[in-house]
Formats: C-alpha cells, sequence, structure tokens
C-alpha cells in the first residue's frame, strides 16, 4: 500500500501540466463545487495525498455535470520533487477508477491551460438505433429514428467561422463577456449504428456544443429545417436552439497548443 505524504519537497516550485481522462457520470462537472462530487475536487485529494501539499488546479475546459474527457488538460504549481513517471501511477494510485492520469509534463511557470490554448476537440456520440446498447448507455444519446446525415452536415458546415452563438448558450445567471466563438471545423461520421458529431472550436459557450448537437438532430429528424436553423442562429436569443442535446454523449478529446505539450516540456519520464 503506498503511503502518503511520500513527496521529496525541495524549494524549487514547478509547474505541472496533466492530461487527464474520466468518466463524468458520477460528478457535477470538472469544476470545484461545494460539498458536491466534482474532478476537480478528486484530483486536489489525490495530490494531498501524494505530496502534502493542499493545491488548486486549474483546467483548460470547464466540462459540464455528466460530460466525459479522453483529454482534459490541467495544470498546478507544486513544490514536489517526485519524476513526471511516478507522479503519474502515484496521483492514479489515490484517484478513484473512474479518472485517470494519463501523461505529465513540466512546463514554464507562466504557462497558462486555458489562456495557452488555440482550440478545444469535442465529440458527441448519437446511438442511431431502435434498440438501446448496454455497453454505449452511459456515452452515448440514443435516437431511434431515422436520421438525415447529409442535411446535418451540411448545416453543421455553415457553422464554421466566427459567428455569434447566443442562441446555442444557456441562461446560467452568468455574465458574459462575448457570446462570439470562432468554429474551426465540424461534420459528422457514420459507422453503423453510430453517428459522431465533431467539433473543433476556439473555445465554448455554456451549453455551446450540447444545445448544437440538439438542435442538428432535429434538424436530421426532419422536424427543423435549414432554413429555421439559421433563423434561431440569428435571432442571438439565449437558449433559443435548445433544448440540448444530454450530456452523457459528449468528451473532450484533445487541447490544442502552439506547440505540443511535447515541446513545452522541460523534464522528462
Amino acid at each position: 500500500m503506498m503511503a502518503e505524504n511520500i513527496s521529496p519537497v525541495d524549494n524549487t516550485i514547478r509547474r505541472l501540466v496533466l492530461i487527464v481522462e474520466y468518466n463524468g457520470s458520477e460528478y457535477y462537472g470538472f469544476q470545484l463545487q461545494a460539498k458536491l462530487p466534482t474532478v476537480q475536487g478528486e484530483l486536489e485529494k489525490a495530490i494531498y495525498s501524494l505530496t502534502g501539499e493542499k493545491i488548486r488546479v486549474a483546467s483548460a475546459s470547464r466540462t459540464d455535470t455528466g460530460v466525459h474527457a479522453r483529454g482534459q488538460v490541467v495544470s498546478f504549481k507544486a513544490k514536489s520533487a517526485i519524476e513526471l513517471g511516478k507522479f503519474i501511477s502515484g496521483l492514479n494510485y489515490y484517484l478513484p477508477a473512474d479518472i485517470a492520469v494519463k501523461a505529465a509534463y513540466r512546463v514554464e511557470n507562466s504557462f497558462n491551460v486555458r489562456s495557452k490554448a488555440v482550440s478545444r476537440e469535442y465529440k458527441y456520440y448519437i446511438l442511431n438505433s431502435y434498440a438501446r446498447s448496454p455497453m454505449w448507455e452511459d456515452y452515448s444519446y440514443r435516437v431511434s429514428g431515422e436520421l438525415d446525415i447529409e442535411a446535418m452536415n451540411k448545416v453543421a458546415r455553415e457553422l464554421v467561422g466566427e459567428h455569434d452563438f447566443a442562441s446555442f448558450t444557456s441562461n446560467l445567471g452568468v455574465e458574459l463577456k462575448s457570446t462570439i466563438r470562432r468554429i474551426y471545423n465540424t461534420w459528422f461520421d457514420r459507422d453503423g449504428e453510430m453517428v459522431v458529431f465533431n467539433v473543433v472550436a476556439s473555445s465554448f459557450l455554456p451549453h455551446q456544443a450540447r444545445n448544437t448537437v440538439g438542435a442538428l438532430i432535429r434538424v436530421g429528424q426532419g422536424k427543423v429545417t435549414g432554413e429555421e436553423f439559421h433563423s434561431i442562429m440569428d435571432a442571438k436569443k439565449l437558449g433559443l436552439a435548445g433544448p440540448a442535446a444530454p450530456a452523457k454523449g459528449l468528451c473532450l478529446m484533445k487541447v490544442n497548443y502552439k506547440k505540443s505539450l511535447e515541446e513545452e516540456n522541460s523534464e522528462y519520464i
């Protein structure tokens, strides 16, 4: 059994960056919330158990309640002198089974995982099937009727570019500086019964991805025309594109930087 607070400590403060994967089903999002389980809360508890340091971590993308991640990026400063390989195995020892550290890097102390990110990549999984799938129940949204993928792709392509996405965000009582975002690419793939929505953007408004998917599914079902979709977008009215697709189908795949984290790394495993 791994002992607590085994970390050697020196006076050098290092900024560490972690790539984290998690099943978000049991968490109220990434960001810390009082008395509620969050991914950030579990990471901070694991870091304390390993190093004895009470540390606040920052994320590149604040995933919502129930949203998953394959490539979340988090960072923090620590005095711990544990080498990176042991840092990964040590944190994974203390983390619950539905959260795992996949990689670790040491970067410049000024590196900011949020502001330095140039884009985020998400996938949304739609199980287009009349029968349920126990394997995919926690990771996809099942739509039983026929979907017109060609119509969905046609509308999705027109989202590319810089637009005001006010209609695709939810009114959460949070004042937004701007509802303008840039989408670099977006498309649907189909592999048998699985339909996957892919989107790459500079950043996302709260619930933007899920509201977008919800509206595009209705396009594919013939419930919303391309013209009606554009009218929703042009209205710039908070929440108009809802209802949102369920959180369980959404997964943060990757966060991109001008230089890869491998290039930024100044300490090797």
